[in-house]
């Protein structure tokens, strides 16, 4: 025995592990991964026989997306970048429900492809098909069309792009069920802000923290911009007469519809219609 062993047993102290020991011990863990990733798949085998998803349309719910993300950031600890950590969750939740449901993700790409790709591959991986669309308009009718589709629309305002939310104003028409990212930061590698638009779904998949309405009104102007800037998240498109403008707007938990359509009456405008068009959580925001 040498005098270092013996030193080492002497005082206690765990032998320092070799680099073929840490490869092993590497192999060890990523064959535990992949046994954990088969196992989820034959839970959601009997999922399937469960629910019938495969029948009834898309198996996305964005109320149980969201809850698993922010668990996912609040146990997150060590060296692993949690940009890796959430793309890889990201694709698992994305891909195993397209294996419940086939689906295609259907994008926007006239404001420019390559941010919107990278966040519909971040959030939805290679599995999903993507199909290219020019114009949030043509997003949304394809994914009417669909049996279970999703969309991916601006979550901004985008020149020329028009009041194409008000095609979700009717009640079986594609609803906004999702906001991107799920957790937001400031160095996000898939940053670009995008609406999630479904065919509705179950009201148990759900969330509604952040209410998405359609809102019609003649006097818009620059005092009634600012007015409902300071309730809520807006995007505004020239709408009918000259002073007329279509309005997407995202009320947060702390608003209201009547409080906003009191400050727009308020600042000289007159609301013409409402119709709530879908939905989705809080932004969920951590440190970089």
């Amino acid at each position: 025995m040498s005098g270092t062993e013996q030193a080492k047993q002497k005082t206690g102290a765990a032998p320092t592990p070799t680099l073929g020991d840490l490869r092993s011990e590497i192999d060890r863990i990523d064959a535990s991964m992949h046994a954990l990733l088969m196992e989820r798949g034959e839970i959601i085998g009997e999922l399937i026989k469960v629910k019938r998803t495969a029948e009834s349309g898309a198996a996305f719910r964005p109320a149980r997306e969201v809850s698993m993300m922010r668990r996912l950031v609040e146990r997150h600890r060590g060296i692993l970048p949690l940009d890796t950590v959430e793309s890889i969750w990201r694709v698992i939740i994305a891909t195993f429900t397209y294996v419940q449901a086939p689906y295609s993700v259907h994008a926007d790409f006239s404001a420019g492809d390559a941010l919107v790709r990278d966040s519909a591959r971040f959030h939805f991986g290679f599995t999903v098909p993507l199909s290219a669309h020019l114009g949030a308009a043509a997003v949304v009718a394809a994914v009417a069309r669909s049996k279970g589709d999703l969309g991916l629309v601006p979550a901004v305002a985008v020149a020329g792009a028009g009041a194409w939310w008000t095609a979700l104003e009717d009640e079986n028409a594609p609803k906004i069920i999702a906001r991107l990212p799920f957790v937001e930061r400031g160095d996000h590698p898939a940053s670009v802000p995008l609406f999630v638009v479904s065919r509705p779904i179950a009201a148990d998949g759900a969330i509604n923290e952040v209410q998405t309405w359609s809102i019609k009104v003649a006097g818009w102007s620059a005092a009634a911009a600012r007015a409902v800037s300071a309730i809520a998240e807006i995007i505004a498109s020239p709408h009918g007469a000259f002073d007329g403008a279509a309005l997407l707007v995202s009320i947060p938990p702390s608003g209201s519809l009547d409080h906003l359509v009191k400050a727009l009456v308020a600042a000289g405008a007159s609301v013409r219609s409402t119709a709530l068009v879908g939905g989705h959580a809080t932004r969920y925001t951590v440190g970089a």
